[in-house]
Formats: C-alpha cells, structure tokens, sequence
C-alpha cells in the first residue's frame, strides 16, 4: 500500500498550474482552460473504459491513473476542490443508489 493520495495528487496539480514551469504538462493544459482540460478528461475516460472491457489489467491502472490525473485538473480549473467531491460521496452512503439517483431525477 501506498501512502499517496488524491489530496497529495491535488496538491500537486494545483502547485503545478500556477507555475510559470513552460516545462510542464500541468501548467499547459491548466493555461488552457475548461475546454481543452475537459475534452483530455473525456478522452482517458474512454481509454480506460476500452482498457477495462479489454480485460487488459496493466492499461487499466495507467488509464485509471491518467483519468484521475485530468478530473483532478479539471476540478483545479473549476476551482472545485476535491473535499468538495469527498463530502458529496459521504453524503451518499446513507442511502442506496437507487434511491440516490431517483432523488436527483426529482429536481
């Protein structure tokens, strides 16, 4: 087990994209803005899904790992931090998922 997490992988992208670094990936995609962020995100979402209906366990990790990366950064260009994220996921654990979506198709 590792003791690396989403919040040290947070911290890190947020550092990054607010540095002048013209050497870093995380500085140029944040610069960016939303869009192209957004579309990086949607595109290691299908890599991963392809590498899971694969079965191919090795892909699955590196795109699991790319597609947390870039929700991450899109969170950081939302200005949406990830406890945000965290405490709506707490907040759902008290009830089943059926009822969870049904309560969101109701508003």
């Amino acid at each position: 087990m590792t003791g690396f997490s989403l919040n040290d992988l947070e911290r890190i992208i947020s550092e990054r994209a607010r540095s002048d670094d013209a050497n870093s990936w995380t500085a140029r995609l944040y610069a960016s803005g939303m869009e192209r962020a957004a579309k990086k995100l949607g595109e290691e979402a299908v890599e991963t899904v392809i590498a899971a209906v694969k079965g191919d366990t090795g892909e699955l990790v590196s795109e699991s790992a790319d597609l947390l990366y870039h929700w991450l950064v899109v969170l950081t260009v939302a200005g949406v931090p990830l406890s945000d994220v965290l405490q709506e996921l707490q907040r759902r654990t008290g009830q089943s998922g059926i009822a969870e979506k049904a309560s969101r198709n109701q508003g």
